[in-house]
């Protein structure tokens, strides 16, 4: 995810890294090559061609941005969830700690109070791992006994497998007597929380955005931007190149937005920063058991991954 201050509008007008121009710009430069060139032979290569008119363009074009605008409201409302649902983990991670440090009768400093924090710590790499559809392995063996990283090992819901880890946890407490059945249930409430969240996740991640539907919208942006110097050449000139590559940006720049923010939990730039976030998730509830926090690592640009 790309994180910067708010700029003055005329140095925004400059701006590189955090643009998707880098992106898109091999596609703008051959469309302006394409201008030029469709102006230059105006009137000897192209003497016979179909006379076109901005006025069909200007039609379409709006019918084209109230299509793009649909298509980015969709992608950012997935992006949006996602976050949401991380923002939830948050919460309910903490609620869980807080609930093993004062209500499950072992003293916060116990061995067995640790346990559980690693086990929420674990829960949330594990949940990024499998939505990223990383090597979950090393964060596993980090926080977790050797035995229990070697089971997971080879599950395929490592999250899932972690939330019944904590659940027995809890029945344990209460066979031990530390806790009665109110308190068991004030965990099990959490714990379907956490859940939903999986759940929520899975889901996003699953269920893209019907692949036909891209290809509609970007079979229809392009055939419009290599159409649209055929229609301006007669009027506009030599200004066709910059006009026309400019109205290109608008509309690819906005496709490829939405393509970027569809699959909030990948490795693009403007996905979500789930490394800074389950290194939060970390931080905070190592604190609330007070023990040594995890080392910050410096920001690499604006860019947090």
């Amino acid at each position: 995810m790309i994180i910067r201050k708010n700029e003055n509008w005329f140095r925004m007008l400059f701006i590189w890294q955090g643009s998707v121009l880098p992106k898109v710009l091999p596609r703008l430069i051959m469309l302006f090559v394409l201008s030029v060139s469709i102006v230059f032979f105006k009137g000897t290569l192209f003497h016979y061609k179909i006379p076109l008119n901005p006025a069909p363009f200007t039609l379409f074009g709006i019918a084209l941005a109230l299509f793009l605008g649909f298509r980015n409201n969709a992608s950012y409302e997935r992006f949006w969830e996602a976050r949401k649902l991380w923002g939830a983990l948050l919460n309910d991670t903490r609620s869980l700690a807080r609930q093993a440090l004062t209500l499950s009768g072992y003293p916060a400093e116990s061995k067995e109070t640790a346990t559980f924090i690693n086990y929420l710590i674990a829960f949330t790499y594990a949940l990024k791992h499998q939505l990223r559809h990383t090597d979950a392995a090393s964060d596993m063996q980090k926080r977790l006994p050797a035995e229990l990283a070697g089971e997971l090992s080879t599950a395929i819901y490592k999250p899932v497998m972690l939330m019944k880890q904590m659940a027995m946890w809890v029945q344990t407490t209460k066979e031990q007597g530390k806790i009665d059945s109110i308190i068991q249930t004030a965990f099990d409430d959490n714990f379907s929380k956490l859940s939903d969240i999986v759940g929520g996740c899975e889901r996003i991640a699953s269920t893209p955005i019907p692949y036909t539907y891209r290809v509609l919208l970007h079979r229809t942006v392009y055939v419009y931007c290599f159409l649209l110097p055929f229609g301006f050449v007669d009027s506009l000139g030599w200004f066709t190149p910059l006009i026309v590559t400019f109205i290109a940006y608008t509309f690819v720049a906005l496709e490829a937005i939405a393509d970027e923010i569809e699959e909030p939990f990948g490795l693009e730039v403007n996905d979500l920063a789930l490394n800074a976030m389950c290194l939060m998730i970390e931080t905070t509830l190592l604190e609330m058991a007070e023990k040594p926090l995890p080392d910050q690592p410096a920001r690499q640009g604006y860019i947090v991954d």
